[in-house]
């Protein structure tokens, strides 16, 4: 098991920095392609990330996009940050 799979759920920390990309307008179905993972995972996701605060959901028309919030967009910067330096540490470890 790699260390940052202990610490981290990759798909949640790959959502949160999907949403960091501001050129694109990210919704459910794009943002579970995004982290490889089915279309009800990510709506499980996003419902926990709502709840918590991290994003926002508006609706436009028949499409709901979601984008981070202002705490969000923090907590996602910290996980990129995490994230590359546990996969860092982990693959040095493994030479």
């Amino acid at each position: 098991m790699a260390v940052v799979d202990i610490f981290l759920k990759e798909k949640n920390v790959l959502m949160m920095v999907a949403l960091r990309e501001k050129n694109r307008r990210w919704y459910v179905s794009l943002l579970a392609k995004e982290a490889d993972v089915t279309y009800p995972h990510a709506v499980h996701i996003v419902r926990k990330l709502e709840e918590a605060g991290l994003i926002r959901t508006v609706k436009e028309g028949r499409t709901r996009y979601v984008e981070l919030t202002d705490l969000g967009e923090e907590v996602a910067i910290a996980l990129e940050n995490a994230y590359r330096q546990l996969i860092r540490i982990s693959s040095d470890r493994n030479k």
